[in-house]
Parts: structure tokens; C-alpha cells; sequence
């Protein structure tokens, strides 16, 4: 997948304007100043005998602290490392892995066979037992029984009957073993398993990369946004050393009223673009800040810087090609994927056959009869056997369903292709723009070597009255462009390499 830019345009500032939009870089740092007053002998005094001063220009414009680096500060291989230690897309397809790897479980467990215990216990209370007999019992107290006994009805008959319980218990145990599936459908799904989890495993890893190639480009574009801060506060220096110019100039009688008002209005413009600069920079440093989770009462501080020479990409284009076509895991991810999908529809198919599978029982019975005392009639079964079944209707649902399967992983195989396709352009377009932005460096070092001239003999030419306001104006938007080009390209370099790195799949870790 093309990892994007959270910033996908460069900043060209228009004529007569200062919104720096796509940031800068620290490098300023080091620029000398421009609107600060120019070495003893550099501007010859007005004739008329004019001060030209500087006043309302910003005397702390190069004194920014967050933006230099700091030993502890944050730099793009940390970003990049607490991006993919905290990322939830990363927490997201690790549990995807672990029920990938539970489903492997699950298809070993398939091959072992099926035991199935049981046990009942039965008890039947009989509510008219069986009579034992008839028992005539007298009333009136001992003695024998005479015949005044009988004719009052002190003699009386008793049925004599036992409470019986029926119960019968039973212990059962089944051991079931599927042999056709051996040969013809446990194979394939384990091994389809075993792919769907490697295939959980590249996309882990993918997914590690990505968010770590996100945090370093966002953390570029951090840089990107503090160094238009700088850029910002340049262009609004300067603009107040022009407003002091014009004013100095329109009190010698050598510049109009409405040179001055243009100044004051280039200075608000100015004022309002660093205001814009600064949202810009707190907005990056938010995105810094989800990307790698950072706590609120964390501070943020630069540790890397953008000055130096980035080492260059080696390889033809070919090579590279080549290495991603090798490394990227959302490849191997897809063909492991299609390879599950094609052993599933195997799977599928041969389910359509006969299934022969073998069984044993082990059977423990007690069984009351219900007769008179405490029985104990224990009785044990043992048998084995074997069952065919086939069904005409299944196997025909089973075919079908072998078809789709096989349908889907062409259809993968296909989309791995295309997938291929759209990874040899997307090496192209990162290698293009390595290279674009390491020669746009010593472009831009030479524009901005040109505007800094053109801007010192566009003042000196309108102090001396020879040139206008517009001149100076188009000079100091000229040195803005030039600033944020170099800075632009600086960036560029940074982050196209992150790009590209992420396209040969060199930024991948272990899962």
C-alpha cells in the first residue's frame, strides 16, 4: 500500500505574499539574518542625509529553542518505534493473529479422535405394589377371640405390601475415529489454517511498518511546520524592515504615503501568515503526538535535525524492483492467503466422497428388577464398528461450495498480480522522488543564493532612490519562495527515502 504524505504539496508563495502553508526547516538556524543591520560601509547613507532604521523588526527572529535539537529530544527512528509499539491498527491484527493461531489449534485437535462419555441413572417409584397377602389382626387385646369378638368387629383385616423402586443405571464411552477425513480432508484444512495464520503474521508485520512510516513522515512534517514558523517570523522581519524604510524614505520626501500604507499592509499579512504558521506547527506536533501516543504532560522536542547531506540510494531501479517484489509483507500475506483459499477448496471437494469412520462403546449397566432386597445386577458391553454414509444431496452442496473456494483464490491470485503491478510503480514514482528532491537541494541552494542578492541590491537600490517599494516587495517574496524551496527540498529528501524504504518493505520488524 502507498504510504501517503500527511502533506502532499510543497509551499510556492504568490506574488506578494508570505503564507508559508507546507512549513520550513531548522536549518534557518544558521541562515545569517536578513533584515538585520547590513556590516559597517554595506549601505551608503540616503543623500538627503535619511536614517534608514530597523526598529520594528523582530531582534529574537533566529531565537527559537524548540527547534533545536536536543540530545533526549524525539527523532524519526523513535517516532517510528513508539508508532509501531502503540499503534491500535498493530493491536488490531495481532489479535487477528492470535485467532488465526487459535484456529490452527482447533484443526490439529481434528485429527485426534472423538471420545464421548455419558451416564444415566434412572428410578421408577411404583405407587400400587404387588400384595403379599392378607393379615387379620384383633383389636380387643389378647386372648383368643370368641364369637361376641367377632360380632362386634374387634377382629380386622390387614393387606400387608412392600414399596418397591425400580432403577437402572448406565456408564457409557465412545471413541469415534474419522479415517476417510485423514486422507481426504483434515490435511488441507490444517494446512489451510496454518496459511490463514502466516498470513495474519504479514499482515502484523505490515501494519508495524506502516505505522511507523506514518510517525516518521509525520514527524518530518512536524519539522516541516516549525521550520515555517522561522520562515514566518524571516518574512515578518522583513516586512518591518521595510515599513521602517518606508518610512524613513517617506520623511526624507523620496517615498509616498502610499508606500507606506503598502508596508503596514504587508506587515499585517505578514503577522497573520506566522499566526497561520504557528496553528500549522500546533496541528503537526497533535499528530506527532496520537501517532506515537504521547501523554499530555509529555513535552515534545525536536533531536534530530535537518542540516547534513542524506546518504544516497544505492541499486538500479531493476534491483529494487526486485527486493520489493521479495520483501513486502502485504505480498506474502496475499499469497499466503490464495495458497489457504486453494487448500480450503480441496477441503471443500473431498468432503463430496463417501466418509468412513470406526467406533468403539464401552457400556456399564445395573438394572433392578424391582424384586424384594437389595440387588446387584452389573452388566458390561464392549463392541466396535465401522459407518459409510454418503449423501447424494451433500456431496452436490459440497462440490459447489469447492467451486467458490476455487473461484475466490483465482480471484486472489489475480488481485497479487495487480498488487505486483502497483508495487513496481510505486518503487518507481519513491525512487523518482529521491532523487528529484537530493537534485531540487543544490536547485534550491543556488535560488536561494540568488534572492538573498537580489534582495540586498533591491534595499540598497530603494534607499538610494533607485528602484520602488514594489521592487523591494517582489525581492522579499522572491527570498520567502527561495527559503521554503530549500527547506521544502530538505523535507522532501527526508521523507521520500522514508517512502521508498517503506516500498522495499526495508522498514518491516519482527512480529
Amino acid at each position: 500500500m502507498k504510504l501517503a504524505s500527511l502533506t502532499e504539496t510543497t509551499l510556492k508563495p504568490p506574488r506578494r505574499a508570505w503564507a508559508p502553508g507546507l512549513l520550513a526547516g531548522v536549518w534557518l538556524l544558521t541562515t545569517p539574518a536578513h533584515g538585520q543591520a547590513e556590516p559597517a560601509g554595506a549601505t551608503p547613507p540616503p543623500a538627503n542625509g535619511a536614517t534608514v532604521t530597523a526598529a520594528d523588526a523582530d531582534p529574537t527572529i533566529h531565537v527559537l529553542d524548540e527547534l533545536r535539537p536536543t540530545p533526549s529530544g524525539l527523532t524519526s527512528d523513535v517516532a517510528g518505534r513508539r508508532a509501531a509499539a502503540t499503534s491500535f491498527a498493530v493491536a488490531q491484527q495481532n489479535e487477528a493473529l492470535e485467532a488465526a493461531a487459535a484456529k490452527v489449534d482447533q484443526s490439529f485437535q481434528a485429527f485426534l479422535p472423538k471420545l464421548r462419555t455419558s451416564a444415566g441413572m434412572y428410578l421408577v417409584d411404583i405407587t400400587n405394589p404387588p400384595s403379599l397377602g392378607t393379615v387379620v389382626i384383633d383389636t380387643a387385646g389378647p386372648g383368643p377371640a370368641t364369637a361376641a369378638q367377632l360380632a362386634a368387629g374387634n377382629l380386622k383385616a390387614i393387606s400387608l405390601a412392600l414399596p418397591t423402586t425400580l432403577g437402572s443405571y448406565l456408564l457409557q464411552a465412545t471413541i469415534s475415529v474419522p479415517i476417510s477425513d485423514y486422507f481426504l480432508r483434515l490435511g488441507d484444512s490444517y494446512a489451510a489454517a496454518t496459511d490463514a495464520r502466516d498470513a495474519a503474521r504479514y499482515d502484523l508485520a505490515s501494519a508495524r511498518s506502516a505505522s511507523s512510516a506514518s510517525a516518521r513522515v509525520a514527524f518530518y512534517t512536524w519539522l516541516r511546520a516549525l521550520g515555517a514558523v522561522v520562515v514566518s517570523r524571516e518574512a515578518l522581519n522583513d516586512q518591518k524592515t521595510h515599513l521602517g524604510l518606508a518610512r524613513s524614505q517617506y520623511d526624507a520626501g523620496r517615498a509616498s504615503k502610499i508606500d507606506v500604507l503598502r508596508a503596514e499592509t504587508d506587515v499585517a499579512s505578514a503577522e497573520l501568515a506566522l499566526e497561520q504558521a504557528k496553528n500549522l506547527s500546533e496541528l503537526s506536533q497533535k499528530q506527532v503526538r496520537i501517532a506515537i501516543h504521547a501523554r499530555d504532560e509529555e513535552t515534545l522536542h525536536p533531536g534530530e535535525s535537518l542540516d547534513g547531506t542524506m546518504p544516497p540510494v544505492g541499486g538500479s531501479l531493476r534491483a529494487l524492483e526486485d527486493e520489493a517484489l521479495g520483501k513486502r509483507a502485504d505480498i506474502k500475506s496475499l499469497t499466503a492467503t490464495a495458497a489457504a483459499a486453494r487448500e480450503q477448496a480441496r477441503a471443500t471437494r473431498n468432503a463430496a466422497y463417501p466418509s468412513l469412520s470406526a467406533s468403539g462403546n464401552a457400556i456399564a449397566a445395573n438394572n433392578d428388577s424391582g424384586s424384594l432386597g437389595p440387588t446387584s445386577n452389573w452388566i458390561g458391553v464392549f463392541y466396535v464398528g465401522a459407518n459409510l454414509t454418503w449423501s447424494p444431496n451433500e456431496s452436490w452442496t459440497q462440490a459447489t461450495a469447492g467451486s467458490e473456494a476455487s473461484h475466490r483464490a483465482a480471484a486472489l491470485d489475480a488481485q497479487l498480480a495487480q498488487l505486483k503491478d502497483s508495487i513496481e510503480v510505486e518503487v518507481t514514482q519513491d525512487w523518482q522522488n529521491v532523487r528529484l528532491a537530493d537534485f531540487s537541494i543544490g536547485t534550491a541552494e543556488r535560488e536561494l543564493a540568488s534572492a538573498e542578492e537580489g534582495y540586498r541590491v533591491a534595499k540598497e537600490l530603494w534607499t538610494n532612490g533607485r528602484a520602488t517599494s514594489s521592487d523591494l516587495t517582489d525581492a522579499e517574496t522572491d527570498l520567502t519562495r527561495a527559503r521554503l524551496d530549500l527547506l521544502n527540498a530538505r523535507v522532501n529528501a527526508r521523507v521520500s527515502r522514508v517512502q521508498l524504504a517503506h516500498a522495499l518493505g526495508r522498514d518491516l520488524t519482527a512480529p
